[in-house]
């Protein structure tokens, strides 16, 4: 006779099990941001390595491979360091601009509705007393976050070896653990996953450099200085959806107004940016990654939120890709379709059809041979 549980035991213990994984995974976080970061690089990299493996001996395709996704990070990393440098270099006449541009706003607001402006010496001490609390803090974080960069920055490509390296262990330890009837349909399902996580991360990383391209541009034509710095800081904003095109445009727009005076300018910025955002959600994004993996907007907010309320700046980063993951799971898995049903859009069902650029980025990936195979 099958005992069946009580509704409230098995919600009691599924609670419990939440609880518990959340405690997991903040506990080792140390273990396991590396290894997301490392399973991510190493279903990116898989395709290339295997495409070098037909030329070469496996250890150095992987080698090769994992070299030059070093190579690419470094020069995006000094781009972008050198953008940051020179910027904080013209802090001071920013901040010279900055004063001159809030006396005249005092001066207007005196004018128009007789507000009395406040003391400069107040102002400044003010704004001076909070930028050094700011400053504390950013600096603690900045050297915490940089002494575990440093540590994960030298395991990941080791992870990523291994994973590379041994797949066909792997592979053959899961055979081990799964029957025989099983073992077709599961593989099955695992280069479903493969493939479908794979092309949609790498074409999150191409919409992220196209829209920074594209703002990047759009700041040049404007003459705003620091447009790659502005651009590709925007771009990696795009993962969040709606909200993260605002936060990326607040910044140059704010500079902008500051360094012009023209309140026109810092709303022709904020209109470069709304346009890239308004090509990015209806042409880049559905033509790249298509609907192979679609979460709805709500869905990706949330992961967010509490991928930062786990693993901090690093779980933000991973919240996105982890929950393409699970969709991906979830609509594999028959007992969890309402759940990846609940993760994706709206629009999931009623797939767009692919255009020229899905096509060429296409014929660009087999010309490469970038064809993932199973894991």
């Amino acid at each position: 006779m099958e005992l069946k549980l009580p509704d409230y035991f098995r919600y009691t213990v599924i609670m419990l099990g939440l609880i518990l994984l959340l405690y997991l995974l903040q506990t080792f976080q140390s273990i396991l941001v590396p290894l997301c970061f490392s399973l991510l690089f190493a279903l990116l990299l898989l395709p290339i390595s295997e495409r070098l493996e037909r030329r070469m001996p496996r250890i150095l395709a992987i080698l090769v491979s994992i070299i030059l996704v070093v190579l690419i990070l470094s020069v995006i990393i000094w781009l972008l360091s050198m953008q940051i440098m020179n910027f904080s270099e013209e802090m001071k006449n920013i901040s010279d601009k900055l004063l001159v541009f809030v006396n005249k706003v005092q001066q207007f607001l005196l004018q128009r509705f007789g507000i009395q402006p406040t003391s400069k010496n107040e102002l400044l001490s003010k704004n001076l007393t909070t930028l050094q609390e700011t400053g504390t803090r950013f600096l603690g974080s900045t050297i915490s976050i940089t002494t575990g960069a440093l540590s994960v920055v030298t395991l990941i490509p080791i992870y990523i070896f291994c994973m590379l390296y041994y797949r066909d262990h792997f592979r053959r330890f899961i055979f081990q653990c799964i029957s025989r009837d099983k073992r077709d349909a599961f593989m099955t399902t695992m280069d479903n996953i493969q493939k479908v996580v794979a092309s949609y991360i790498s074409g999150l990383m191409i919409v992220i450099v196209i829209v920074a391209i594209l703002n990047t541009i759009g700041l040049v034509i404007m003459g705003v200085p620091y447009a790659i710095f502005f651009g590709a800081f925007a771009s990696i904003l795009t993962i969040i959806p709606y909200i993260g095109i605002l936060i990326g445009a607040l910044l140059p727009a704010m500079f902008t107004l500051v360094q012009t005076g023209s309140l026109l300018s810092a709303v022709i910025v904020i209109g470069i940016f709304t346009f890239v955002q308004f090509l990015e959600g209806n042409f880049i994004t559905p033509n790249i990654t298509g609907s192979k993996v679609s979460i709805n907007p709500f869905a990706a907010i949330l992961a967010l939120i509490i991928g930062g309320q786990i693993w901090g700046a690093t779980g933000m980063i991973l919240s996105i890709p982890i929950i393409a993951i699970l969709k991906v799971v979830f609509d594999a898995y028959e007992p969890l379709n309402p759940l990846g049903f609940l993760l994706g859009d709206v629009n999931h069902g009623a797939p767009a059809k692919p255009g020229f650029l899905h096509n060429f980025l296409q014929r660009i990936k087999n010309m490469f041979g970038f064809k993932p195979k199973d894991i």
